[in-house]
């Protein structure tokens, strides 16, 4: 109990102190949304990857999946490193950063209202992401109770409050950069405490071909009738596996916490190697959660899935872990989750603050009212979020991952056509957004509050928010041909970002003569 407590003090002690190191770059809103877009590619990868992945991932993903799919689940974690992380920043990463600064867009909802010219897109792009993060953000709390309570013993209120509060603290104090560095702290925390976790659980199985052995062995005639099938390559139900695939890797490009990081970053130079160094971070981390995950089933003596939920899976299999690689367990995820939080409860009061009240209601606020807002919507965010985690778990409505997958859902299928199209392509409609919008939320509640009409493959909100994100990319350029065009100018004068000229002087001749022309 010594060394996991000590480990506790150490990690919040350093990242509040970050935050009141950083709080000379939060001085303007510029610095605290977006670190004044000199971040380097370092910060910036691990803040993606950080913001990416947390006790939902851990907890909650990794735990559900590895039950259903068996090792098969890591095909997840390949997923959110190839198409979440590396094709994500590849076709997304140069445009955004270009674009939203000729834009001078600092949110996503803002990117909309300025590169279609419409204020009510704005606006109802901020109201989906402020309403939608909540419960996004409420699911973070859930995972890491169940870890300090095996690890602690410690009451589910004091979890949420001390995390909340501690988060709250940092992001206040320093802004975007405070949380960039605690991100690149935390990110190599989760690094090394999923090799370590890995390594222990699979030694305590006799290593890595006896446990896969032993799954192999496992049976569950409810689930297939296929021997096996938990040790296979596809596992039992490949289907249900490629909506997981494509909601927890391709909604990234949709989800404002994450593409706003490419808002901050340094240089188009930096993207490049931001990219590699994010997809690495995401086979590790991602790959090894879902890895893990896979071989629950191994510890079915130690938790009753049917009685306890998914939820108590990865809890279970780190129980007889020795002290000091649970404090390590204990701070991986409190690095997961607080640093999805902090990136959670940014993006949402700078989204409020600068589209809705700032830009709809009071266009003549001062940078430093501005911030004073910011902050206190920070407070009011997490205040939300903590009340939600609180009621969702004493009254046990739903598991972790069917809150991020209705979140998730709402946001990427919202959110994700939009915002590629309008990147890629001059003829997007204002109106192909707002049909993708109201499409994606219109769906996806529907699916929480009548799921039992929905198609059977569709009742799971996974699936339901995989299927939106690529019924997006379907609406947008349908929707683009039948409604009034764009601008033609305005849009023209935007792309021009793309291919801006530079003129520098020549401090060397390149030849021995000129023609008369280049005289």
């Amino acid at each position: 109990m010594f060394v996991k407590v000590v480990l506790l003090i150490v990690f919040f002690s350093v990242m509040v102190g970050v935050g009141y190191y950083c709080r000379q770059n939060a001085t303007d809103v510029n610095g605290f949304v977006l670190g004044g877009r000199s971040v380097g590619p370092w910060l910036t990868a691990f803040a993606y990857g950080t913001s990416y992945f947390s006790a939902v991932v851990f907890v909650g993903y990794a735990g559900q999946f590895g039950w259903k799919y068996g090792i098969a689940a890591t095909w997840a974690g390949i997923g959110n490193a190839l198409l979440g992380s590396l094709l994500a920043w590849g076709v997304l990463g140069r445009r955004t950063r270009i674009m939203t600064q000729y834009l001078d867009s600092a949110t996503m909802p803002d990117f909309f209202g300025k590169r279609f010219g419409s204020k009510s897109l704005k606006i109802a792009a901020s109201v989906i992401t402020f309403i939608f993060l909540i419960p996004y953000t409420a699911s973070l709390y859930n995972g890491l109770s169940r870890l300090f309570g095996m690890a602690f013993n410690i009451d589910y209120s004091v979890c949420v409050i001390i995390m909340a509060v501690l988060t709250g603290v940092y992001v206040i104090a320093g802004g975007y950069m405070a949380t960039a560095i605690n991100d690149f702290i935390q990110g190599l925390i989760m690094i090394a405490g999923i090799i370590a976790v890995i390594a222990a659980v699979l030694k305590s199985q006799g290593g890595f071909m006896a446990a896969l052995d032993g799954l192999g062995r496992i049976s569950d005639p409810s689930v297939s009738a296929t021997p096996g099938v938990f040790a296979s390559f596809f596992g039992p139900d490949p289907k249900n596996l490629l909506g997981v695939v494509l909601l927890t890797s391709l909604g990234t490009w949709g989800l404002p916490q994450m593409v706003q990081k490419f808002y901050a970053i340094r240089s188009e130079k930096s993207i490049e190697t931001g990219m590699i160094i994010s997809t690495a971070f995401a086979f590790i981390v991602a790959g090894g959660c879902y890895f893990l995950g896979g071989f629950g089933r191994l510890f079915s003596d130690r938790v009753d899935v049917a009685a306890e939920g998914y939820d108590a899976i990865i809890p279970a299999m780190l129980s007889d872990l020795p002290d000091i690689l649970i404090g390590i367990v204990v701070i991986l995820v409190l690095s997961a989750s607080m640093s999805t939080l902090s990136s959670l409860v940014l993006t949402s009061s700078s989204t409020v603050t600068l589209d809705l009240i700032r830009d709809g209601f009071k266009k003549d606020l001062s940078e430093k009212k501005q911030l004073a807002i910011m902050r206190a919507l920070i407070v009011v965010f997490i205040a939300v979020s903590v009340v939600i985690a609180l009621i969702q778990y004493r009254s046990n409505v739903t598991f972790i991952a069917q809150l991020m997958g209705i979140s998730w859902g709402v946001l990427a299928g919202a959110f994700l056509a939009p915002f590629l199209y309008g990147l890629y392509s001059k003829k997007t409609s204002s109106a192909a957004c707002w049909c993708c919008f109201l499409f994606s939320a219109a769906f996806m509640l529907a699916n929480l509050f009548a799921r039992e009409s929905f198609p059977a493959l569709l009742q799971s909100p996974i699936n339901a928010g995989a299927f939106c994100m690529v019924a997006g990319l379907v609406i947008v350029p349908v929707v683009s041909l039948f409604t009034p065009k764009p601008d033609a100018d305005r849009v023209d004068t935007i792309f021009t970002c793309y291919h801006k000229k530079v003129v520098v002087d020549q401090s060397e001749a390149l030849g021995s003569s000129f023609s008369d022309t280049e005289k």
